[in-house]
């Protein structure tokens, strides 16, 4: 088991140089993975409770979780892009949508996957032990927010269930 937690502290905790752990930094990845200006400076505490909801702020800057079954796009099944609700960078596809019964809205992959190449998605894996067991959160790489979990029991061909807070996106319909 100490192996295996071992392996996990490598694999989620995937930064890049010189990036800000909290809030938006100066820079991005964009979809192509070249840097580009971000919409807005770094936000405080305060600010950040302004921008959002108290759910949102819950889910997203205290690592919340919303309750199952609530949220707004569990059943969505319209075509279109999943944002980050804090800084509007762009998740995960409908196209890889999927139901998984648990609760939550999930996806096999997120937007910009390529094969097994998560580097030019805006999401990060990080190691998340804060139940007493080891599972992988996904945060936004832009803003640091916190999305949901990614577990090995989703659909072929990736294995994975991106588990993701309802709150914690901003659906924008239409192709991509």
């Amino acid at each position: 088991m100490e192996v295996f937690l071992r392996a996990l502290r490598v694999l989620p905790f995937r930064e890049v140089p010189g990036r800000r752990v909290r809030g938006l930094s100066g820079t991005r990845r964009g979809d192509a993975g070249s840097l580009t200006k971000c919409e807005s400076p770094s936000l405080t505490k305060a600010e950040w409770q302004k921008k959002l909801t108290p759910e949102q702020f819950y889910v997203t800057r205290e690592k919340g979780t919303e309750p199952p079954f609530s949220g707004t796009y569990l059943n969505n099944k319209d075509p279109g892009m999943y944002h980050c609700v804090c800084c509007d960078a762009p998740l995960f596809s409908s196209e890889k949508k999927f139901c998984s019964g648990t609760g939550w809205p999930s996806f096999s992959e997120a937007h910009g996957t390529s094969g097994l190449d998560e580097s030019h998605t805006a999401i990060l894996r990080r190691l998340d032990t804060s139940l007493g067991s080891a599972r992988t959160e996904v945060v936004c790489k832009q803003c640091d927010a916190h999305l949901g979990h990614v577990f090995p029991d989703g659909p072929a061909p990736s294995g994975q269930r991106f588990c993701i807070n309802s709150v914690a996106l901003k659906f924008k319909a239409g192709k991509h």
